[in-house]
């Protein structure tokens, strides 16, 4: 049997403001491209399937499009709620999909139910358990946890499905495949997840699965191993700058009755590149080397002294999609890594107060001419006091 393992698609998600909704219409085309390229016979969605607990009708119109045109393709779907999904929203209607190869496994009760595929004509069978988020403080008195941590929910949960699997196994040769939105030990993080440490630890030990034929993790956005039967897909789109690097796509895996056999990955291109760039703005403006980048998503950091005037207009004659500008400049990085407060607090007289707040709003020191300015207008004012 053959799975494709997904995650994190994050349906109506924005980009730094930039609507990504024509990007994930061409994710779905690659996906079903692959499905029928490669055979597939089960297509796997490990959590985050929109972005939002409430996604909009176009939103939703696009998931409801992908499971058509996947099944369509032969292949039957699993999906599981993630800590972005409303696992009641998703999992509306989950007993009339089931007939169709669309199976949801956003509830609790299902946890130990698993999506059972023949593997042989001996009876073999893959069973796939899909896990929901499991929030600590809302689900840890439900699976009797001993506390209200990531961790502590996890292996309730997972005892469930050994349990469910035990059984299974007295009566036949029985592979499994869990899957899971959740951040364990090991993976790495990029700026566009949420943050899943709030009620405990937020990281699972990576030997809660190791027991499993394969597990198939959500949430973390970049495709990774973390060991050879426990991996993330990471997220079909880049979501933030941070994964600038990242290769995008998914997992192609087998199971047979013998086990997992070859898992290699499928990458999709992306729908515009992402440039990171740094430097001074004249030099940005005219380095040949960044002529790729002139039709990139951009995020750049000025390194000059001074802050340039309309610095964002002429980095977008060059480069029309920035989408973030900072200013770090060159000079004096322990005075730059003051903060406004801490440099104000140092000031000595009203003249230091005032270019300590010209400095903090144009990102450098008063120069001669300025300062002279400052004083002058500091002495009207205290002579205009003495005069009433």
């Amino acid at each position: 049997m053959r799975l494709l393992h997904t995650s994190d698609w994050h349906l109506g998600r924005s980009f730094h403001g930039v609507g990504t909704l024509q990007a994930q219409r061409i994710f779905i085309d690659h996906l079903e491209k692959s499905v029928r390229e490669h055979e597939v016979d089960v297509v796997l969605i490990a959590g985050d399937v929109y972005d939002r607990a409430l996604p909009g009708v176009d939103v939703v119109g696009l998931f409801d499009d992908a499971l058509d045109r996947l099944t369509g393709a032969g292949a039957q779907v699993v999906v599981s709620s993630g800590n972005h999904d409303s696992a009641t929203r998703l999992g509306f209607g989950g007993r009339i999909l089931e007939r169709g190869g669309v199976h949801l496994r956003t509830r609790l009760e299902d946890i130990a139910r698993p999506v059972l595929f023949p593997l042989d004509d001996d009876g073999a069978e893959l069973a796939v358990y899909g896990l929901p988020y499991l929030e600590p403080r809302l689900v840890a008195g439900a699976l009797g946890a001993e506390a209200p941590t990531h961790t502590s929910v996890t292996r309730a949960a997972l005892e469930r499905v050994q349990s469910d699997l035990a059984h299974r196994r007295m009566a036949g040769t029985v592979r499994s495949l869990v899957m899971a939105h959740t951040f364990a030990s090991g993976g790495i993080t990029s700026a566009s997840e949420r943050d899943l440490s709030v009620g405990g630890v937020g990281a699972v030990p990576l030997d809660l699965f190791e027991s499993f034929d394969y597990a198939a993790l959500g949430h973390l956005h970049g495709q990774q191993q973390l060991a050879p039967n426990v991996r993330y897909s990471g997220s079909p789109l880049p979501y933030s700058f941070s994964e600038a690097n990242q290769a995008k796509g998914a997992w192609l895996l087998d199971i047979s009755a013998d086990g997992l056999g070859e898992v290699s990955a499928i990458n999709w291109p992306g729908h515009r590149e992402l440039a990171v760039l740094t430097g001074e703005l004249e030099d940005l403006l005219v380095d040949p080397r960044h002529d790729w980048a002139e039709h990139a998503y951009c995020h750049i950091t000025l390194t000059d002294a001074d802050r340039p005037a309309q610095a964002m207009e002429r980095l977008r004659s060059r480069f029309p999609t920035t989408l973030v500008l900072n200013f770090e400049p060159a000079g004096d990085r322990q005075r730059a890594a003051q903060t406004y407060s801490q440099r104000i607090a140092t000031a000595t007289d009203d003249v230091e107060v005032c270019c300590g707040f010209f400095d903090h709003v144009r990102s450098r020191a008063a120069n001669e001419g300025e300062r002279t300015v400052i004083t002058t207008a500091l002495e009207a004012v205290r002579s205009a006091q003495v005069e009433r």
